[in-house]
């Protein structure tokens, strides 16, 4: 049987030792880049519809604060492929994709209030994972880079 000193007795520095502690919150940085995969393909989605069929979006003579469905269109197509990049990168630890994320999120979120007079059920529900994905990055994203 053979004795090992612990680094303490042996003079060694214990800073260099520790390895990073994955916490329970690593799993809302993971569902805040799944959401944003999943929410970068449905505006994408929107986007196309908005290009392809001007009709769809129609709502009474007061209703959506849309004025030309194709730049719509194209405003939706690119932002769904910038939060779907965001988040991809969001699953390797980036820095940057943290507050891509957030502001994305945000925009997402008023976006989708021009549409509530069309949708607002559909609405209202990425208004509210826009904001889970806000809280996740915002709270906990440091814990997926430190993992």
């Amino acid at each position: 049987m053979s004795y090992t000193a612990p680094a303490s007795e042996t003079g060694a520095s214990n800073q260099f030792m520790q390895t990073p502690q994955e916490t329970g919150w690593t799993g809302w940085v993971v569902f805040a880049a799944t959401l944003m995969i999943l929410l970068g393909i449905f505006h994408a989605i929107q986007g196309l519809i908005a290009l392809f069929n001007d009709e769809y979006y129609v709502v009474g003579p007061n209703g959506l604060m849309v004025l030309d469905y194709t730049t719509w269109g194209w405003v939706h197509l690119i932002a769904g492929a910038a939060v779907l990049i965001a988040g991809i990168a969001l699953f390797a630890g980036q820095t940057w994709a943290r507050v891509v994320g957030i502001v994305l999120a945000i925009l997402s979120a008023l976006a989708n209030f021009a549409f509530i007079a069309a949708y607002p059920v559909w609405s209202s529900i990425v208004i509210a994972l826009d904001v889970l994905i806000v809280y996740a990055l915002t709270v906990h994203g440091q814990e997926l880079r430190s993992t």
